[in-house]
C-alpha cells in the first residue's frame, strides 16, 4: 500500500498554523514592551532635564545679582524657564541666600 506524500495531517496542520502565529505574538509582544521601556526612558530624561535648566537657571541668577532666587515662580518669570506643573512637582527649598538650593524634579 503506498502512501500518499501529500497528504498532512492535523497535526502537521496545527503546527504550520500555530508555529508562526506564536511567532508572531512573541515579536509583537517584544515590541510593545521595547515601546514601554522607551517611554519610560524618554520621561526619566525629561524630568531631568528640567531639573538641569532649573539648575542652570539657579546658579545664572547668583553670577548676576550675587544671591540665589528666592522662589521658582522667580525663576520662571526672569530666567524663562517653564514647568509643567500637570507633569511635574519640583521641589525648591532655599536655605540662605548664599547657599545653593535643594532642587528635586519629581514626575506626577
Amino acid at each position: 500500500m503506498k502512501k500518499n506524500i501529500y497528504r498532512k495531517g492535523a497535526l502537521d496542520i496545527l503546527r504550520s498554523i500555530l508555529v508562526p502565529i506564536l511567532f508572531s505574538l512573541a515579536i509583537i509582544g517584544m515590541i510593545v514592551y521595547g515601546l514601554g521601556q522607551t517611554e519610560a526612558s524618554t520621561r526619566a530624561e525629561a524630568a531631568r532635564i528640567l531639573e538641569d535648566s532649573i539648575r542652570r537657571a539657579v546658579v545664572m541668577s547668583y553670577a548676576v545679582e550675587g544671591r540665589y532666587p528666592e522662589s521658582l515662580s522667580y525663576i520662571e518669570e526672569h530666567y524663562g524657564v517653564h514647568i509643567d506643573r500637570n507633569k511635574y512637582v519640583v521641589h525648591y527649598e532655599i536655605f540662605a541666600s548664599n547657599l545653593m538650593p535643594d532642587i528635586m524634579v519629581i514626575e506626577l
